[in-house]
């Protein structure tokens, strides 16, 4: 093998890695616009059933503090880390602990809602994102 082989070979390799990280990204891109028309759909079909919003609420990574935030939405699972925004907005409720954060309360950004909650997490327990929040509108008020 000559040294003209080996660098054809090296960009054919780089060509392959490229391509398939953009598959890769047009996949992920597919499936969070999908995902984020599940939510915005629980919005108002929250909304329209009549669902109470909660003032949402924050957890510190470590789990030790709880803070307010300037969010009205709904918690869609029972640890209270997940929730939807009147808005539509997927939100994951965990931030970094401040003291900031204790005074004037957290500001958690929107981020993009996963098809598959718990995908990939430690206890091994995972839910279509549809499921979780079919499971939330049918608890209705009673929730949590």
């Amino acid at each position: 093998m000559g040294a003209d082989d080996g660098l054809e070979w090296r960009e054919r390799q780089r060509r392959a890695v490229r391509a398939h990280a953009a598959a890769d990204a047009r996949q992920r891109a597919a499936e969070q616009a999908e995902a984020a028309d599940l939510v915005a759909r629980f919005a108002a079909e929250a909304a329209r059933r009549g669902l109470r919003p909660d003032r949402l609420t924050a957890t510190s990574y470590d789990g030790r503090a709880r803070y307010r935030t300037r969010l009205t939405g709904w918690y869609v699972d029972r640890a209270r880390s997940r929730a939807v925004d009147a808005g539509g907005r997927f939100y994951l409720l965990t931030v970094p602990a401040s003291l900031r954060s204790r005074l004037f309360g957290a500001a958690p950004e929107p981020s993009p809602p996963p098809l598959v909650v718990g995908r990939g997490g430690r206890d091994g327990e995972s839910m279509p994102l549809a499921a979780l929040l079919s499971r939330r509108l049918a608890a209705g008020n009673d929730w949590c």
